[in-house]
């Protein structure tokens, strides 16, 4: 029994370490995800040169590049030049930091929550971009649909059919939405960027997902654009982008999809 016991508790120090090692490798990766939200829309090298102030551009020290503790430790101000930093960059480093910890606590340290935490980080790079300029940039949703279908398969264990189902259904059914809102009111309603993200987004969970993300994002975005209506005193001018919506929904998905599809299509067992 106190053998058991002993057992136990060194098994839950070793997952409190683990646990913490995914959110320090999130904050990491998040601090990377903030070069590529500043330079992709640019059109920039993701790679070289390295980090730099974006108002003297001067190079950042690696001593000044901690993610989270470096941006505290300097209140928010660039040392060379002393120029406020956005606090964006902290906000992602933390939300990667919790996306990581989340996904190790699901899938553990495989094969899964690698290319998971990818998925999800390309998602989080797509929402803030989204929202700071309304594009979605093809450099990810182009080579993230055959990426994604590939990871579905080959990794996350779906049917390569369904997968490839996902891809076509969602990018088709965002289409067909555009399509004839332009044809109703001679206006776009839907960029070409949300019909090739959600295309990506089909193509890793496949085509059953598209149900709960499509209905979970609607909600939200018609839940956020009420309100920025009644903000803005009933004018109808501010475009709310999608992509946030549907990158929100994707990673919804992985927590609560499964519930939803087995409650949707009558799947035998207890569904939680």
């Amino acid at each position: 029994m106190i053998m058991r016991g002993a057992t136990a508790a060194v098994i839950e120090t070793y997952y409190i370490i683990a646990c913490a090692g995914a959110a320090l490798f999130g904050a990491v990766v998040g601090s990377f995800l903030n070069v590529c939200i500043y330079r992709v829309p640019l059109r920039e090298s993701i790679v070289t040169p390295r980090s730099f102030c974006p108002s003297c551009r001067k190079t950042i020290p690696l001593y000044d590049n901690i993610p989270i503790l470096s941006y505290l430790l300097l209140r928010g101000a660039c040392r060379s030049c002393g120029s406020r930093i956005s606090p964006v960059y902290p906000v992602i480093e933390v939300a990667t930091a919790l996306i990581s910890l989340l996904l190790f606590h699901k899938y553990g340290l495989s094969w899964k929550y690698g290319i998971s935490f990818i998925f999800v980080s390309a998602l989080l790079v797509v929402t803030v971009i989204d929202i700071r300029y309304q594009i979605i940039p093809d450099a990810i949703s182009i080579p993230g649909i055959p990426l994604a279908v590939l990871a579905s398969a080959a990794v996350m264990g779906r049917p390569w059919l369904d997968a490839l189902l996902g891809a076509l259904i969602g990018g088709g059914l965002l289409f067909l939405v555009a399509a004839g809102y332009w044809l109703f009111t001679r206006r776009e309603g839907m960029g070409g960027g949300d019909i090739k993200l959600l295309a990506m987004i089909g193509g890793f969970f496949g085509w059953q997902s598209l149900f709960f993300i499509v209905l979970a994002s609607s909600v939200a975005g018609a839940l956020v654009g009420l309100a920025i209506i009644l903000m803005k005193k009933g004018s109808l001018k501010y475009a709310v982008p999608f992509g946030p919506f549907l990158s929100l929904a994707a990673f919804l998905n992985f927590f609560v999809g499964d519930v939803f599809e087995r409650l949707l299509f009558f799947h035998q067992g207890n569904p939680w």
